[in-house]
């Protein structure tokens, strides 16, 4: 199978280079002068929080295609909101994921919780542009940069007042950590061929250091992996495809938290 995330990555680097023609790096900047101060902690929130769900907006993915594609942002999210979870992501990637920026713009007002912008990030352009549209968190894929990009993204997130997650697949790339990064994601999911397995968060559990706090994402879709995989120090849970596939994902979403609950 080909590598899905080498093709993904090229396709960004051009759809970022057309974005600074649209709209240069000055002029973004000079947006940043009216984005909502408000600093909604993730980290803070999983913490707090006696589920840690992050309920994801998916319209589709590049392995299963449309799975929901009439699906609007500010009713899913708010209803996520409604049915207890921690926080919401939000794919952004337009050509695999069928999101957009404005997915997140029309979200933010919907709901207090953080808000992750889920996307390819490559550049500190993206950064800026997702402090613009109000999310709270980026995410840096470890298999789509370089070490050295990896700091530079995080320390320019970190100067605009945005919280960072490292997402890894393999102990190598734990070598990507700096001192900008506020959570480990482990991602059950291999970008290169989008195989999914649990196992993974559990293979990687002790050898992410006690400092960050860990999620898990991808592939889960029972209350018990949730209690299994909270033995093992993880307290933040990423799910999409269970809700999104759903004609009500909130609904479905408040009946899982129901599930923990009674587990607890």
């Amino acid at each position: 199978m080909a590598d899905i995330l080498q093709t993904i990555v090229a396709h960004k680097r051009e759809e970022v280079a057309r974005a600074k023609e649209r709209c240069s790096m000055q002029s973004l900047l000079a947006r940043l002068d009216g984005v909502d101060g408000c600093r909604r902690s993730l980290r803070k929130s999983l913490l707090e929080s006696p589920t840690g769900i992050i309920a994801e907006f998916k319209r589709k993915s590049p392995s299963k295609e449309w799975i929901n594609r009439e699906a609007r942002p500010e009713v899913v999210t708010s209803s996520y909101c409604a049915g207890g979870a921690s926080a919401c992501s939000i794919l952004t990637d337009s050509e695999f994921f069928g999101g957009s920026t404005d997915d997140v713009i029309a979200a933010r007002p919907a709901v207090t919780v953080p808000i992750l912008r889920k996307d390819f990030m490559i550049d500190e352009y993206q950064i800026v542009e997702a402090k613009c549209i109000g999310a709270d968190v980026v995410l840096l894929i470890a298999a789509a940069l370089t070490v050295e990009q990896c700091r530079r993204l995080a320390h320019t997130a970190h100067q605009l007042g945005l919280e960072t997650i490292l997402e890894v697949h393999g102990i190598a790339e734990l070598d990507y950590l700096n001192d900008d990064i506020d959570v480990v994601g482990v991602n059950n999911r291999n970008l290169g061929s989008f195989v999914t397995s649990v196992e993974n968060s559990f293979r990687l559990a002790d050898a992410i250091p006690s400092s960050y706090l860990k999620i898990s994402e991808s592939g889960i879709s029972d209350v018990d992996t949730i209690r299994q995989l909270r033995s093992v120090g993880y307290r933040g849970f990423l799910i999409g495809e269970r809700f999104m596939k759903t004609d009500d994902p909130g609904a479905h979403l408040a009946k899982f938290v129901t599930e923990i609950n009674q587990c607890d």
